[in-house]
């Protein structure tokens, strides 16, 4: 399982270039309260880990019934989640879906998996594997270009109807009526936000866990630098000499894996033959670096 999860960050790490390109151009991600799957509202917390994880990886994620004003306008900047369960008897699998406003998918993830139990945690464990999807992906809302159409040389174009009017009933000499569109004389009805009638119900409850974690590297500090490890609530913050943070870990369900942000960008730091690795992705190509942690 420990090496199922090491394989899964490496690789989502490696597609994350591509599939970065498709979702950079929408705006927000809609977390609905109650899935298809399940026959009640945020049921084992399902909606809050959700939209938590999804915040946790730098998206503007929001609940379905909180939907802001723009998208009241132009409903195709966001993706709408689903979460798809084919949980067994005997083991808990969750996978995320990213649809358009069309109902196209745009993005699934991989199959989280958990043999826990207890139903909250065995989705809290299967969902933080499905998220590793996202590792190392630098998402930035990126608006559409919209192409403008403008006539050559700004030419003014002149619509008549002089040769179609053929009688004004008895009204003496009938008027020509020409239309002439310009920049200038062209008039632009306002477009201002309609607000959403819409009413926010009562903000279902977070997770209590740190926000995506921050790299704050000194001038002189270098990663091969030892690190003293300070166990903080569902993680470690990794701090050097000078009692600055370093790194911060988030714990997942496998033992010596964590999650972490190196440069701005998602990445997992893991045990390996008894040493810390820390794998992130630079322009395009995985890094491997060895770090010194003191627990």
């Amino acid at each position: 399982m420990r090496l199922r999860i090491v394989y899964i960050a490496l690789f989502a790490i490696g597609i994350s270039g591509t599939v970065n390109g498709q979702l950079n151009s929408y705006k927000y991600i809609i977390v609905p309260k109650k899935f298809e799957a399940f026959n009640s509202e945020n049921l084992h917390m399902t909606s809050t880990m959700v939209k938590h994880y999804f915040t946790q990886y730098g998206f503007n994620a929001i609940y379905d019934d909180a939907i802001q004003v723009d998208l009241v306008e132009e409903p195709c900047l966001a993706l709408t989640a689903e979460l798809l369960d084919f949980s067994t008897l005997f083991s808990t699998k969750t996978f995320i879906v990213l649809t358009d406003c069309n109902g196209k998918e745009i993005f699934r993830t991989i199959e989280g998996r958990s043999k826990e139990k207890e139903y909250r945690d065995a989705y809290k464990e299967a969902l933080e594997e499905s998220f590793i999807s996202f590792a190392g992906m630098d998402y930035r809302y990126t608006p559409k270009e919209k192409k403008e159409t403008k006539s050559k040389n700004d030419e003014t174009i002149t619509i008549s109807f002089k040769d179609d009017i053929k009688s004004v009933g008895n009204a003496p000499n009938p008027k020509v009526v020409e239309q002439k569109a310009t920049p200038k004389e062209q008039f632009y009805k306002s477009k201002e936000p309609i607000g959403s009638n819409m009413v926010k119900a009562e903000p279902v409850e977070e997770i209590n866990e740190e926000q995506a974690p921050v790299l704050s590297l000194s001038k002189d500090f270098r990663l091969g630098d030892q690190m003293v490890a300070q166990s903080v609530e569902n993680g470690y913050h990794l701090m050097d000499n000078a009692s600055n943070v370093i790194l911060k870990l988030q714990e997942t369900s496998m033992q010596d894996i964590f999650l972490t942000d190196y440069k701005g960008n998602n990445a997992v730091v893991f045990k390996k033959d008894d040493k810390w690795m820390l794998e992130y992705a630079e322009n395009g190509e995985k890094r491997l670096e060895e770090l010194n942690i003191k627990f």
